[in-house]
């Protein structure tokens, strides 16, 4: 199933659209029309690549934010024309530092600004000629609803770990922000395909307002090398699964090739909610985690984001910061300054700092009139009730603790709510002793670095604040344990920001620390933050995007299902869709047919609560079983009773059961054992442990079988019952160790069997079943879902360069769904597997129909 359209989500309409090399031309309008998916036959159309041949000759990099890293103003001359430059403060161009010389960086995002319609083609022009920047014009309403609107108010706050309890708190969830959010994903889409040529461009889409990009670009270019990195926390499963687009944007978030995250704590998030939600696992395979899905292997990068260093010592070298230092110092000489910047919003902890520092001064008398804080408040980036409210309690508390405390000259708390220039802020963290960073829930928070490095300081700095240059410096931190830096910083005082006796008690161990520790702590700080800047962690992401990427090109793409529900399936070039029409077509004119079927996962839906055949899937086998031609075998790991009743009016069927141990050949011979075991004293080791992890996993149950036990957690806590699996799995290798037993794990089961009992013997009985019969088959197919149905495609498989089957043999080994295997086919489901199944059954019926027409003709004619 090919997709060249991006379907018809929302009403949202999309097409071809042309792609641009390196030169320099006038960008049109994406024309646009409503798509349709359709079947392609030829296989050159299973991936859609680029619209003309690429001419790409050095690296190119498509960087995706909200906001372009420009300034704009309209000059002072008469014809108003506007003016861009660069914003040396945007982490986008920050980032391009680390990609290196030869890398192509293009930038895709809107203007902060808004540019009347009339000038927006010209505005276009110049910034992609001048800039290399690709603006996305966001009509203004449209905007508001995306940005103040789905992010700000659902987003924002519900990954900040802040559930919509009231129509006050943060914001029910709204259908139209929704559509708004997903509409402007689509421009952005639409401007990223002005200009990419998809075989050769890497693109990196930046934070929690694109998280749909990926499906939008994924389904017009199956192959694009597209890795995402989320600048915000990933909330737990449990706050997370609150929000009711959750699966829209955890599959959109998949079509990433790459996924980054600054902490392990938000990566573990987004795993376990894939995992509680669609069902998927992880792997970590030599130090790299990755998401197995529908063929394709979802990179997890955990790295979290650095300063741009040069930019702040650049800054420290003006005239400018070493006057405004002078006069700081001048300012609050004699006494010591702890500082903390803050944006003006709720998960800062603004209030909450200010209140640990008043009981400071409460249980400290002789700090006041000695220690300030000095609280910068930045402007906030939301807008709402919740903002005016933190900022009327903030100055609220600072009027109150300046009041108490206050003397003649002095004042404990300095709020800073204008508007600083960078080297302001940076003067004043060159002149604090400590800097307090103790939001109660945030990304990154680059602030500690910014501070440790302004307070490496310089020559002229030592000598504006009268410091040896041969001294080591010094710096102290205080920050939350929920804000994304916290992990890196090992010698900061970690705190709990809703703790304020315990901030309260940071603050003073901050202010009394011997000299020489507070200069090892800052040495440390200083070594880290210098070598893991931000070049460092955009040159990172780059390396890991194109070892995620490397297969790409050998790798066979299919896109199936509509709207954020897309995705594309990866094959490797020989594993492909099992074809009905060709499988019945072999059936038709072969003599000997070998037809190996597992039944669970395969004719049964694996985890299906009603596990007994269904009438038509009994009807099937029957029909396929009596036929002459045919010799049917069906495998499974249930016990011999139950299958003997389920399939009782099948005579002709082949039944192995507890994966091979029991094996029938009709409903007329005996049941024999495939392998020799001498006695089944083991179990009276493994069930008592296995009872004991039943008693302490809910959810969990113990199937007992005359060849082995077997421990399900199938309906356990996906989490837990994973851990006490893998712990289940060392107790019983550990206790049987010297057992003739082996101890396996498979889809939520922990199965104890004989040594040497596998699916693969009932593959062997059926081939020399057939030898003995002297038919020599020409035909076989073997189907299984899971990897105890890998050592039946093996014997299959292998069977092909030997005497077991004919050398014009055609056989189709077939797995169900897209994994890596041994078969070299795939069909979806269960459902297709019994409609090849009934296409098989239903050439056999017209064989006989035909034979049963045929035979008293030739009687007469004899």
């Amino acid at each position: 199933m090919v997709s060249r359209s991006y379907s018809n989500l929302l009403d949202l309409a999309s097409g071809d659209c042309p792609t641009f090399g390196r030169e320099t031309k006038r960008l049109p309008r994406v024309a646009t029309f409503a798509g349709s998916l359709y079947e392609a036959d030829d296989d050159n159309c299973n991936s859609v690549g680029s619209d003309a041949p690429s001419s790409v000759a050095q690296e190119r990099m498509i960087i995706v934010g909200n906001q372009l890293p420009l300034r704009a103003h309209r000059s002072s001359d008469g014809d108003g024309e506007w003016c861009f430059s660069w914003d040396e403060d945007s982490l986008l161009l920050q980032l391009k530092d680390g990609l290196g010389e030869d890398v192509e960086v293009i930038y895709v995002g809107s203007l902060k600004e808004e540019i009347d319609p009339s000038e927006q083609d010209e505005v276009a022009q110049t910034l992609l000629e001048t800039f290399k920047c690709v603006p996305a014009f966001i009509p203004p309403e449209l905007f508001s609803k995306f940005y103040h609107g789905f992010c700000k108010q659902q987003l924002w706050p519900l990954f900040h770990y802040m559930l919509p309890l009231s129509p006050d708190l943060g914001g029910r969830f709204d259908r139209s922000l929704w559509q708004a959010y997903l509409s402007v994903n689509k421009i952005f889409a639409d401007k990223v395909m002005e200009v990419i040529s998809p075989d050769d461009d890497y693109v990196w889409v930046h934070d929690y307002h694109l998280m749909v990009l990926p499906t939008f670009l994924r389904k017009r270019f199956n192959r694009v090398k597209l890795g995402f990195f989320l600048h915000s926390p990933f909330p737990s499963s449990e706050i997370y699964r609150t929000l009711p687009v959750r699966d829209e944007l955890l599959r959109t978030l998949l079509n990433s090739d790459l996924i980054g995250f600054h902490t392990f704590d938000y990566a573990r998030h987004f795993l376990s909610c894939c995992s509680r939600m669609l069902g998927l696992s992880y792997q970590s395979k030599r130090g790299y985690i990755g998401i197995e899905y529908y063929g394709r292997t979802v990179s997890i990068k955990i790295l979290p984001v650095g300063i741009h260093i040069g930019q702040l010592q650049a800054v420290m070298n003006i005239p400018d910061t070493e006057s405004k230092v002078s006069e700081l110092q001048d300012q609050f000489r004699g006494r010591t300054v702890m500082l903390g910047v803050d944006d003006m919003d709720i998960f800062k902890g603004i209030s909450l700092k200010l209140l640990a520092m008043e009981q400071l001064l409460i249980q400290r008398p002789d700090k006041r009139g000695e220690v300030v804080l000095v609280q910068i408040a930045n402007p906030a980036r939301g807008r709402g009730k919740d903002v005016q409210e933190v900022q009327s309690e903030t100055k609220a508390t600072v009027r109150r603790i300046n009041e108490k405390f206050g003397q003649p000259g002095y004042d404990p708390v300095v709020l800073i709510d204008t508007p600083l220039q960078f080297y302001e802020r940076i003067a004043y963290y060159i002149i604090s002793e400590c800097c307090l960073v103790t939001a109660v829930r945030d990304g990154m928070n680059l602030i500690p670095y910014e501070y440790i490095i302004c307070r490496q300081g310089n020559e002229k700095l030592d000598e504006t604040l009268e410091l040896n240059p041969s001294t080591p410096k010094k710096s102290m931190l205080v920050v939350s344990e929920f804000i994304g830096c916290s992990p890196s910083l090992s010698g900061a005082i970690r705190v709990n920001p809703w703790n304020i006796d315990a901030v309260a008690e940071a603050m003073e161990t901050a202010l009394v620390t011997a000299e020489q520790e507070k200069q090892m702590r800052h040495e440390k700080h200083y070594r880290y933050v210098s070598t893991h800047d931000v070049a460092y962690w955009a040159r990172s992401f780059l390396q890991d995007l194109e070892r995620a990427c490397r297969d790409h090109v050998r790798r066979r793409y299919w896109g199936i299902g509509f709207g954020l529900g897309f995705r594309v399936i990866t094959l490797d070039p020989n594993f492909r869709k099992l074809s009905v029409d060709h499988i019945v077509s072999a059936y038709k004119r072969t003599k000997n047919r070998a037809i190996l079927l597992d039944y669970d996962g395969a004719m049964m839906p694996s985890g299906s609560i009603l596990a007994t055949p269904n009438t038509a899937a009994v009807g099937i086998l029957n029909t396929l079983s009596k036929d002459p031609k045919n010799v049917v075998f069906l495998v499974s790991g249930k016990d011999r009773k139950t299958l003997t009743e389920w399939f009782s009016s099948c005579k002709k069927l082949g039944i192995a059961a507890e994966h091979g141990y029991f094996l029938r050949l009709n409903s007329d011979t005996d049941w024999e054992t495939c392998v020799s075991v001498q006695d089944f004293d083991w179990k009276q080791i493994a069930e008592p442990v296995m009872k004991l992890y039943t008693e302490t996993t809910d959810g969990s149950t113990i199937e007992a079988k005359e060849s082995a036990l077997a421990w399900n957690y199938q309906y356990a806590d996906p989490d837990f019952g994973s851990c006490q699996a893998k712990e289940l799995l060392d107790h019983l290798e550990s206790v049987l160790t010297n057992e003739p037993v082996s101890v396996k794990s498979g889809q939520h089961i922990v199965e104890v069997k004989p040594q040497g009992v596998n699916k693969g013997l009932a593959a062997e009985r059926l081939l020399s079943t057939m030898q003995q019969k002297g038919m020599l088959p020409d035909f076989a197919v073997c189907i299984g879902d899971d990897r105890s149905d890998e050592d039946m495609f093996e014997v299959i498989m292998s069977a092909r360069d030997g005497p077991s089957l004919s050398p014009v043999a055609e056989v189709f080994a077939c797995t169900v769904g897209q994994k890596p295997s041994r078969a070299k086919y795939y069909l979806e489901d269960t459902t297709d597997i019994l409609r090849m199944l009934q296409g098989l059954a239903n050439a056999s019926e017209q064989a006989a129909r035909y034979a049963s027409q045929e035979h008293p003709r030739l009687t007469i004619d004899g």
